[in-house]
């Protein structure tokens, strides 16, 4: 779902004004709740509530996002999952062999 907004500026400061029903959809968006802006592209920007906890283990926005992403679509659409077959697991092997990596890739 997309909503639409302008930017404008309230007191001294710029804001982004959304159309009511964003907030009336997602309550977590409420008035006062801590947010957090990630610039992810030229033009695109990440809004997520965040609480004292998510800003210090300073999450990945993007892994985050797509999680939920993930999540809404598999409760939307759960006739789309299916388990990974001895064939596609074999296949996924062979496309990974020799690849060599640490856990420090990963940070």
């Amino acid at each position: 779902m997309n909503y639409k907004g302008k930017i404008t500026t309230s007191g001294s400061s710029e804001a982004i004004r959304f159309e009511k029903e964003l907030f009336k959809q997602n309550p977590e968006f409420k008035q006062q709740a801590e947010v957090r802006a990630d610039i992810i592209g030229p033009g695109k920007m990440l809004i997520s509530v965040v609480d004292r906890l998510e800003i210090e283990q300073e999450e990945d926005p993007i892994v985050g996002a797509f999680l939920s992403f993930l999540e809404n679509d598999l409760n939307k659409n759960p006739a789309a999952v299916s388990p990974l077959d001895a064939k596609t697991i074999a296949r996924a092997k062979a496309l990974t062999k020799g690849v060599v990596y640490t856990d420090d890739d990963f940070k």
